[in-house]
C-alpha cells in the first residue's frame, strides 16, 4: 500500500518542501499503514458526502464547529481526489472543499479557521480548489493558523484565509513546485540489464528512468515546472494582496513566523489556543456591532426616508418657484414686451416658453395700442388678439384663446389671474 500511495508522487509536479521529505515520507507510510484506508478507499459515493455522528467513517471527515468557529484541519500530505481527513497524516482537497462550502451555506457558523500542519502535496486539484475558496471570501471571517507548518500545498490554501496567524516555532512559505526524475541506467548497467523501448512517436519514453535525462526533455518539464510556478506566485499575489514579484522574489524559501510577517506572508504570532480565542472574540464583537447597527437602522430608516422625502420635496419646490419668477420677471422685462404688454403677459403666465421663445414670439406681433378708447381702437386689439392667437397656437396647440385648453381646462393664465385676484378687480 505504501509504495501505491508513494507512486501519485512519482515524476509528478508537486508542491511540497523539500526540507520537509523526512515528514513527507513519514505521513504517506502512516497513511498506507492504516486498516482503515483499504476500507474508505473502496467506499463508493453515497448520495450525501457527510455521514451520521456515529457512523464510524464520520471520524474521517470531521465536521466540528465550536463557538460559531468550523475548524478545518489541512494536516499531513495533502491529497488530490482524496475524500478524507486522516489524521495528522493526509488530508484530501475534497474533503477541505466540501467542509468550507458547507461552512459558508451553515448559519451556525460565523466563522471558518483553517488548522495548518502540513509539508505540502499534491499540484493537482490544489489551485482550483484555492480559487473556488478565494471566491466565496468575504461572505465570512477565515482565519488560518500554521501551527506548526504550512508550506507549499498548505500555504496556498492558507492565503485564502483574511489573517495568517504563526505559532512562534512555525514556518510558512515554499512558494514553488518540484519534481524528480530517477535515472537508474548507471545500475541497470552494472547489474547488466539493457532496457530497449519500443514505441510510437519519438517523445512516447521521454524522461524514463532507465536512461540519461536529454537536454531538449529536460528544458520541456522545466517549462511545465515553471508555468505551474507562475500559477502559484500569482495565487499568493492575488490572494495575500501582495506584488507578485515580491512573492517570486521568495524563491521557494520556507520562513520563520516573524520573517514571514516582514515579508507580508503572515500577519501574527501567537499559540493556537490564544489565536482561535481571539478569533472568537474578534467574530463575537463584530456580531454584536452588526445587531446594533441593524436596531439602530430599522428603528430609523422609515422616519429618516420620510424627513428626507420632504426635504427634497421643499427644496424642489422652493427651488422651481425661484426659476418659475424669473422666467415671469425675464418676459415682462424684456425690450419687445414694453410695446406688447397683453401679449407679454399671457406668454408669461399661459405658457412654458422660456424668455428668450417668448421673446421671439412677441417679436412677430405687431405693437399694442398704449390706451384704446374708440371702436377702432377696440377692433385693432381684437385684430392685435386674433394675430396673437394665431402665433400661439403655432407654437402651442393646445393653447386656447378663451383661458382654455382643448381639453376645456382653465388655461394657466386663468388660474395665474384667479390665484392674484385679477378676476375681482374685473368684475
Amino acid at each position: 500500500m505504501l509504495e501505491a500511495v508513494l507512486a501519485r508522487f512519482k515524476d509528478a509536479p508537486s508542491l511540497v518542501a523539500p526540507e520537509q521529505q523526512a515528514t513527507f515520507e513519514g505521513c504517506l507510510s502512516a497513511l498506507a499503514k492504516s486498516p482503515d484506508l483499504p476500507k474508505l478507499m473502496a467506499e463508493r459515493a453515497s448520495n450525501d458526502f457527510w455521514f451520521a455522528p456515529d457512523d464510524w467513517r464520520s471520524h474521517y471527515r470531521p465536521y466540528n464547529v465550536k463557538d460559531g468557529i468550523l475548524t478545518i484541519p489541512v494536516k499531513g500530505v495533502l491529497l488530490h481526489d482524496f475524500p478524507w481527513s486522516f489524521g495528522s497524516w493526509a488530508t484530501g482537497y475534497e474533503y477541505i472543499w466540501q467542509a468550507f462550502s458547507r461552512g459558508m451555506e451553515d448559519g451556525s457558523v460565523r466563522g471558518i479557521a483553517f488548522h495548518c500542519h502540513s509539508p505540502g502535496g499534491d499540484v493537482a486539484g490544489n489551485f482550483d480548489m484555492v480559487d473556488k475558496m478565494f471566491a466565496m471570501r468575504g461572505r465570512k471571517p477565515i482565519r488560518a493558523f500554521a501551527h506548526e507548518a504550512a508550506y507549499s500545498a498548505a500555504y496556498s490554501i492558507a492565503s485564502v484565509a483574511d489573517k495568517i496567524v504563526v505559532s512562534r516555532t512555525g514556518g510558512v512559505g515554499s512558494i514553488g513546485v518540484v519534481t524528480a526524475h530517477w535515472d537508474v541506467s548507471k545500475a541497470f548497467d552494472e547489474a547488466g540489464i539493457k532496457i530497449t523501448f519500443i514505441h510510437f512517436g519519438k517523445h512516447k519514453v521521454d524522461g524514463n528512468p532507465f536512461e540519461a535525462l536529454k537536454p531538449e526533455v529536460k528544458a520541456r518539464i522545466q517549462k511545465r515546472i515553471d508555468d505551474l510556478g507562475e500559477v502559484f506566485v500569482s495565487t499568493v499575489a492575488r490572494n495575500r494582496g501582495m506584488d507578485a514579484a515580491e512573492v517570486k522574489a521568495t524563491e521557494a524559501l520556507t520562513y520563520s513566523a516573524q520573517e514571514a510577517i516582514e515579508i507580508g506572508l503572515a500577519d501574527d504570532v501567537g499559540p493556537l489556543d490564544d489565536a482561535v480565542a481571539a478569533f472568537a472574540a474578534d467574530l463575537t464583537a463584530t456580531s454584536e456591532g452588526d445587531e446594533q447597527m441593524s436596531d439602530f437602522t430599522q428603528a430609523q430608516y422609515d422616519e429618516g426616508v420620510s424627513a428626507a422625502k420632504a426635504a427634497g420635496k421643499a427644496e424642489g419646490m422652493k427651488e422651481g418657484a425661484t426659476a418659475e419668477r424669473a422666467r415671469i420677471a425675464a418676459i415682462l422685462d424684456s425690450d419687445v414686451a414694453k410695446e406688447r404688454p397683453a401679449a407679454a403677459r399671457m406668454l408669461a403666465f399661459d405658457t412654458d416658453k422660456d424668455a428668450e421663445s417668448a421673446a421671439a414670439s412677441l417679436a412677430k406681433l405687431p405693437a399694442e395700442a398704449a390706451a384704446p378708447s374708440s371702436k377702432e381702437d377696440d377692433k385693432a386689439d381684437k385684430t392685435n388678439g386674433q394675430k396673437f392667437d394665431a402665433e400661439m397656437k403655432k407654437d402651442q396647440p393646445k393653447v386656447g384663446a378663451e383661458g382654455g385648453d382643448e381639453e376645456g381646462k382653465p388655461s394657466r393664465a386663468a388660474r395665474t389671474a384667479s390665484l392674484m385676484g385679477w378676476d375681482d378687480k374685473k368684475k
